[in-house]
């Protein structure tokens, strides 16, 4: 069998991982699969969990799960027929080396699990060429088969993380037809979905905004920079989510970050308030990151503007000395606008726009952490469906999505039904 001719070097010179996947498919892969599998339709693509696929790889990343690797894709009657067979096929006759990298992937110890490094070898190499249908490959990426439609429960309770990992890539060849219209559909939330979410994170910011400058009060300095963290973690995505960007966990977060609207401008200022040492300075500095992002939420015109400033930038809470965002209603105004209820904050909001719109009592609400796979996220769940606004309707959400109200009832593939911002 003709094997793909490649180059390799003493010293394999670092290059970026989605497009050294993309060469391996197309110099090294495809010409396997056309000989050995003549007629067989297939997609490929790198996409998935991985630096390389946001594209914030650098040569560090080689240390683990790096290299030349890529997705198959085959039709669901072909994947019991070939499957098999191509992996051994590729296992045999892939080169050992492409672009001066092995494309041998080795364990790298007994407890490590399955987690492989580049590593030359003289037999069949071990490659992580995964050769699978997409209803596999999404169920066990995301939990459901986009194809078979999209729930809210199905966008509520899958992480961002994820979404951002099935979304990003790129996909080099889509011979079933199937692949783009798939990542299309996930590209982003239905409009009211969106909505909800930017609500929900907007409530995570107003629950804690004013702890800074309590927890400073009472000579706690180092709850109060732990309280100003998260604040700043938490205005962070929702810039994001107001890019229409999947936010990703917490080692990317400040790279993806900073190609926001707002990163220039508000890095400075989240930097300065982390750095901060007495509560004071801190809240002055995420005062006037509240306001930074206030003005952002109006130029998306996606809800009545918040109010124009008239004084000092932030507001006193029940006459403390503490200054939260002076600004309220943001997370209210998008839980109207997607027709939801709204809860009642700390300090009360403006009065909202003409017509009736409700407000229920506040529940309570059960917080605490859960392990993503990405590492440690916190969550928030309302304990009962009309906290933070009820999940959108059916009637509002995009023509792809059947939606149905969220309950503790509701079942889900991954996770309780909890927003993921």
């Amino acid at each position: 069998m003709r094997r793909p001719s490649n180059s390799p070097t003493p010293e394999a010179e670092f290059v970026p991982g989605l497009e050294l996947s993309r060469r391996f498919y197309t110099d090294a892969v495809r010409p396997l699969l056309e000989e050995a599998a003549p007629g067989v339709p297939h997609s490929a693509a790198r996409i998935g969990s991985g630096s390389e696929v946001l594209g914030h790889d650098t040569p560090r990343s080689a240390d683990h799960e790096w290299g030349p690797r890529l997705q198959v894709f085959l039709h669901r009657h072909d994947v019991p027929r070939h499957a098999a067979r191509i992996r051994h096929l590729l296992a045999e006759h892939l080169p050992k080396t492409f672009l001066g990298h092995p494309t041998n992937f080795a364990l790298t110890g007994p407890d490590d699990g399955d987690i492989r490094v580049l590593r030359a070898t003289d037999g069949p190499v071990h490659h992580r060429v995964e050769v699978t249908g997409a209803a596999i490959w999404f169920n066990d990426t995301l939990g459901f088969d986009p194809a078979q439609g999209l729930t809210t429960a199905d966008w509520l309770a899958t992480p961002t993380q994820l979404l951002a990992e099935v979304t990003a890539g790129a996909v080099f060849h889509d011979g079933l037809h199937t692949l783009t219209p798939l990542r299309r559909a996930l590209r982003w939330y239905p409009h009211d979905v969106w909505l909800y979410v930017l609500a929900c994170q907007w409530q995570r910011i107003a629950q804690e905004e004013a702890f800074v400058g309590r927890a400073g009060e009472v000579g706690d300095e180092l709850g109060s920079a732990v309280i100003a963290a998260r604040l700043a973690r938490d205005l962070m995505r929702l810039c994001l989510l107001m890019d229409r960007r999947y936010p990703p966990y917490g080692k990317w977060l400040g790279s993806a970050f900073a190609r926001t609207a707002a990163g220039p401008r508000l890095s400075p200022v989240l930097t300065a308030a982390l750095a901060a040492t007495d509560w004071h300075t801190r809240e002055r500095h995420l005062a006037h990151a509240y306001e930074i992002v206030a003005h952002q939420h109006n130029d998306l015109h996606l809800t009545v503007p918040l109010p124009p400033l008239r004084g000092p930038a932030c507001r006193p809470l029940h006459r403390r000395p503490a200054r939260p965002n002076r600004r309220p209603g943001a997370e209210g105004h998008a839980a109207r606008r997607r027709g939801g209820p709204v809860r009642r904050q700390h300090r009360r909001p403006d009065p909202p726009p003409a017509g009736p719109h409700p407000e229920p009592r506040r529940p309570k609400a059960v917080t605490g952490t859960r392990d993503s796979g990405q590492g440690t996220q916190d969550i928030r769940r309302p304990s009962t469906a009309r906290a933070a606004g009820a999940p959108p309707s059916a009637t509002a959400s995009s023509s792809r999505t059947t939606a149905a109200p969220i309950s503790s009832a509701s079942p889900v593939r991954r996770w309780l039904t909890t927003v993921r911002v």
